[in-house]
């Protein structure tokens, strides 16, 4: 009988399988991931902070545990861990919440072919009315996750512009960069950041492929796929 724990640190160990299974694309993620997390104009902790961030909105057990291992190894105190999982957290609500105005105008057949304008978060005003507390309880946690703290307003809007685009909430980027660039931030620090949020979604894609690894494994245990299908 397979194992009813799914998620082990010691998973990982079969990935090189993978790489024998595709050296090529193998080889060049893994020097994606490198360059990605290399020191730039962000720097290595601040790039480990943003990966942290993103794996928390991604919900991968491996990238969490490895890049808050690797952002507390680079000097990154647990408050601004704890601040970078709170602008995580927030985006990936706020892209929730962005989103409410596509259901409104579905909801009241309002809109046209066009699904996203940035004149359709003028919907939110109805979520509001509809629903008054919850929305005044969501505003108030994003304006406290991205208010400066331990971590900076500038540095909070790069984590979130980040986010936004591994949650693909074209709301989210569209907001966040803007407020990214009047918080002082540059084009090379978000596109470095953009490319950590890219490079922890690949890397957690490839991390659950031990799991295919191993569901294979079961398969040819007990025969062809088809008998196994069968049984």
């Amino acid at each position: 009988m397979a194992d009813d724990i799914l998620y082990r640190r010691s998973n990982l160990a079969s990935l090189p399988q993978l790489g024998e299974l595709a050296p090529e694309p193998f080889q060049a993620a893994m020097r994606f991931f490198a360059s990605a997390t290399a020191e730039g104009v962000l720097s290595s902790k601040e790039k480990e902070l943003v990966a942290t961030a993103v794996s928390h909105a991604t919900e991968c057990p491996y990238c969490i545990d490895s890049h808050t291992r690797k952002a507390h190894a680079a000097g990154a105190s647990a408050a601004e861990v704890a601040e970078a999982i709170f602008v995580g957290a927030a985006l990936k609500a706020g892209g929730a919440y962005t989103h409410a105005a596509n259901a409104l105008q579905a909801f009241y057949g309002e809109g046209d072919d066009v699904l996203y304008r940035r004149t359709n978060l003028a919907q939110l005003k109805k979520l509001g009315e509809l629903a008054p507390e919850p929305v005044k309880a969501a505003l108030q946690f994003f304006e406290k996750a991205t208010a400066p703290g331990v971590l900076s307003k500038t540095f909070k809007e790069i984590i979130a512009v980040a986010v936004a685009h591994v949650t693909e909430c074209p709301y989210c980027i569209d907001l966040h960069t803007q407020a990214a660039k009047a918080a002082g931030a540059t084009a090379e620090a978000l596109v470095e950041a953009i490319l950590v949020g890219a490079s922890v979604k690949a890397g957690g894609t490839l991390t659950h492929a031990t799991h295919a690894l191993a569901v294979l494994q079961e398969l040819q245990a007990v025969g062809s796929p088809a008998a196994a299908v069968r049984a």
